[in-house]
């Protein structure tokens, strides 16, 4: 079972979305990096952090994905937020995400998402780009207010 969709199976029934769960290095060294977000849509909190770093930890323990020891670092998406759906770039109209496309990555504010696609402001042009499209896109800017 790959790693995202356990940690989306486990954490989802508690008001969790799983927004990014990878892993690196090998050996003593490997890590599990976990970012999470909340259904509500309010603020991730240290407390948060801890409940999904214990549930998610006693769920690797029971899959036991690899050989020998691992560092498990579950963070809130912080400026670091990736943008995968509609929602994601909705909730964040008008600040500005950097967008990789194919082989060209782009800075550009959220303008309109619409039928499955994202508009973005790019030096004054629009440029809509099918959700399907965006290999990876990440706030480039943080809201003074949350959101």
């Amino acid at each position: 079972m790959e790693l995202a969709q356990a940690a989306q199976e486990v954490l989802a029934p508690l008001g969790y979305e799983v927004l990014e769960c990878t892993a690196s290095g090998s050996g003593r060294q490997r890590r599990i990096l976990l970012r999470i977000d909340r259904l509500d849509e309010q603020g991730v909190t240290v407390d948060d952090v801890a409940r999904a770093s214990e549930v998610f930890g006693l769920e690797l323990d029971r899959l036991d994905p690899y050989e020998g020891a691992y560092r498990l670092d579950v963070e809130s998406p912080g400026a670091k937020r990736p943008l995968r759906t509609a929602r994601h770039f909705e909730r964040f109209h008008d600040l500005l995400a950097k967008v990789r496309v194919a082989n060209e990555t782009f800075t550009g504010r959220i303008r309109e998402v619409a039928d499955d696609a994202v508009t973005f402001e790019v030096d004054g042009a629009r440029r809509t780009v099918r959700l399907d499209a965006i290999d990876i896109a990440r706030l480039a800017e943080w809201p003074s207010e949350p959101r």
